[in-house]
């Protein structure tokens, strides 16, 4: 018993010394891993000529997340994610509600964070919050016949545009220290993002798109 009790109180020392100074002031890490994109979308009405009530949704997506991350002083740091081009499927909804996927787009949403870590650098736990602002990008924006049949019916397909924009993104996030270099980083962060997408056929929509990102990587500190 005695010796059990001994080795739990070594791995004990052992994981709260994982991360002595791990992040202290100017400390670089980077950290790769997977961001999943959750679009929580409010979206308004096509304009006329349109069916009333014609809206949009947008598919779930996810991508490869590389992040770089810069510790100011112990407890304050700036945070960049960027990453691959996510591709979104994008859905009938409101009155078309049911037609199924209408069109795809590709995003790309760099963000850069300000960061407040609780606890001492030597904690092996150090949660954190953040607030951020992005620019996402559109790209690759892909009308289908379904798309066309709604909007141009027994004319050329239907092209669209996406307009770029910004937003402010909150966080919230915990790294574990698996050893002095190493760690594995869970956040999740929300996007407030609106953006206007125009048609070639001339009808505009204004959706919020609002994606909820939840992400999980494994880092090295420098």
């Amino acid at each position: 018993m005695k010796k059990i009790v001994k080795l739990m109180g070594c791995a004990l020392l052992l994981s709260a010394s994982a991360g002595a100074m791990a992040q202290e002031a100017g400390t670089i890490m980077v950290k790769a891993g997977y961001a999943y994109f959750d679009p929580v979308v409010s979206s308004g009405n096509l304009s006329a000529p349109s069916l009333p009530g014609t809206k949009m949704d947008v598919g779930t997506a996810g991508t490869l997340l590389l992040t770089g991350t810069y510790m100011f002083t112990d407890h304050i740091s700036a945070e960049f994610y960027g990453g691959i081009p996510l591709k979104h499927d994008i859905y009938g909804a409101g009155s078309i509600q049911g037609v199924g996927v209408i069109g795809t787009v590709k995003q790309l949403p760099p963000t850069l964070f300000g960061q407040y870590r609780f606890f001492e650098t030597s904690s092996n736990f150090r949660p954190y919050l953040g607030l951020g602002v992005t620019y996402v990008h559109f790209e690759d924006e892909t009308g289908n016949a379904v798309l066309t049949a709604i909007t141009n019916p027994g004319g050329s397909g239907t092209t669209f545009k996406v307009k770029d924009a910004w937003g402010v993104v909150p966080q919230a996030g915990i790294t574990s220290w698996i050893n002095k270099q190493w760690y594995i980083d869970i956040s999740v962060n929300k996007s407030f993002v609106k953006t206007t997408t125009t048609l070639s056929t001339g009808q505009t929509i204004a959706t919020a798109l609002n994606p909820v990102v939840t992400q999980a990587s494994i880092g090295y500190r420098f």
